[in-house]
């Protein structure tokens, strides 16, 4: 490390050697951890810039991270350098005239939504947004696609992005929108961290009842066939505004568990009538109630504690299946003896308003699938489980996609922000570690009829491929 490349940085700089090293490391998942060569806490675009440059003169690996919940490791870089916007870029400005949020690109959920409730505002974020320290960061998720709460109101957090601010690959600093650099713009909503470092979001408000119902409802697993038929049923009449993740998990002490996150948009009256048939099976618990929102997209993730290790794997269903749902139960027990604690969650709400967007519109593969989650925990602090975890996340989801009819490949693999085994090992060469084998390929299957053109844009801004830790795109020829 130089001198020099310290002495133009405004932020804080991170070797081996500085008492910072180690937490500067941290990730939510202690898998995601890799040594970093540098870490660099940048204080604007012109930090981002300087570090994007000084990592390319010396055939660095680049990492972003924002929240630092990937599982994957996207956060991090071995023997790299990594750009790290979680402790000066945490800003949340709100016009509440134009309503429009101003966001870091190190912010968290939890920031967004505390400010713009302030003004009865509130934009489409992510789900587990505050509870320490699992901290979904704006940026991954929304590059991603972004779906929450809101998303069968006002769509995917894409769909309500209006500009952002891009340091590319180059260093150069970019304001991109649906006027300025329309081609980048088009990418970001939906092509993940590919085209550059956003130091900015600019996100469409919309008007936000202060409270909403919401929270779990639990059930033992003798209720399972109830549960799915009630849930059938319900899926037949959904609307916006009412949305159910139901989540079968393992516990500490290896007990099953099966909840129901309830979420409605209104009063707790109005919200137990349109769940009235989950309160009819007759839950063992009921923890559903009134609450302020900006406590809504903390609900989910009291099991999801800061130095596990994880293994996320997504997919998608069209219909729930009971005869797919008791061989799954099964298994969930079975693996709860290994030592892993698997969880599986299926994310139902209204897909109309994701879907009234033409897939061309953004990057962002869309479907009229229902989202799953397989996640996988285990001990942090002891060997390396990755493999065990890949596979039972592989049997897991054959189960799940029994009774599915026909799906596609894409849909199989499930919704982009909640997959795995993504990036690339260290090279800043493309060509030798790219899945790229024809249609099979992972990185097509995310991104299907929109990945040509995300090629044409890769080849413009990033031909080196720098950026590479998310469904690393290849330049188009």
């Amino acid at each position: 490390m130089t001198s020099s490349f310290t002495d133009i940085i405004k932020g804080d700089v991170i070797t081996v050697d500085h008492p910072e090293y180690i937490s500067s490391l941290a990730r939510w998942a202690k898998n995601a951890e890799r040594k970093a060569r540098v870490v660099v806490f940048v204080k604007d675009a012109d930090d981002v810039s300087r570090s994007i440059i000084y990592a390319k003169e010396n055939n660095l690996q680049i990492a972003i991270r924002g929240g630092g919940h990937n599982a994957a490791g996207a956060s991090s870089a071995e023997d790299g350098l990594v750009i790290d916007l979680s402790r000066y870029l945490q800003g949340v400005r709100v016009d509440a005239k134009e309503k429009l949020a101003y966001v870091g690109g190190g912010a968290l959920w939890k920031h967004v939504d505390a400010e713009a409730i302030k003004y009865g505002l509130a934009t489409v974020g992510g789900k587990v947004n505050h509870l320490p320290p699992v901290k979904t960061g704006v940026g991954g998720l929304t590059v991603g696609g972004g779906h929450g709460y809101l998303s069968d109101r006002h769509g995917l957090t894409i769909d309500n992005l209006k500009q952002v601010t891009i340091v590319t690959a180059s260093g150069a600093t970019l304001t991109a929108n649906e006027s300025e650099n329309e081609d980048l713009f088009w990418a970001v909503r939906g092509g993940g961290s590919n085209f550059g470092v956003v130091t900015e979001f600019v996100f469409q408000l919309h008007p936000q009842r202060a409270t909403v119902f919401a929270g779990a409802i639990l059930f033992p697993v003798q209720k399972a066939k109830e549960l799915v038929e009630a849930t059938t049923k319900w899926l037949e009449n959904i609307k916006a505004d009412e949305s159910m993740t139901q989540v079968y998990a393992v516990d500490a002490s290896g007990k099953l568990l099966i909840a129901a996150f309830v979420f409605f948009n209104g009063s707790e009256e109005e919200g137990r009538m349109k769940f009235k048939s989950l309160y009819d099976i007759g839950p063992a618990v009921d923890l559903a109630k009134e609450i302020p929102y900006e406590e809504l997209n903390g609900l989910m993730g009291t099991e999801l504690d800061h130095g596990k290790s994880y293994y996320l794997s997504g997919l998608s269903q069209k219909k729930p299946c009971y005869e797919a749902t008791v061989e799954l139960i099964q298994k969930l027990s079975e693996s709860s003896k290994t030592g892993l604690r698997p969880a599986v969650g299926f994310e139902y709400m209204s897909q109309a308003k994701v879907n009234s967007v033409p897939v061309s519109a953004t990057a962002f593969r869309r479907q009229l699938a229902y989202n799953i989650l397989c996640n996988i925990q285990w001990d942090g602090e002891g060997p390396d489980r990755t493999d065990e975890a890949r596979l039972l996340a592989r049997e897991m989801t054959e189960i799940i996609l029994r009774g599915q009819g026909t799906l596609s490949e894409a849909e199989k693999q499930g919704y982009t922000n909640y997959g795995h085994d993504l990036s690339l090992p260290t090279s800043l060469s493309i060509a030798p570690h790219l899945d790229h084998q024809g249609p099979s390929s992972k990185v097509e299957r995310a991104f299907t009829t929109n990945y040509p053109r995300l090629q044409q844009i890769k080849k413009k801004y990033d031909p080196d491929v720098i950026f590479n830790k998310w469904y690393p795109i290849e330049p188009a020829a």
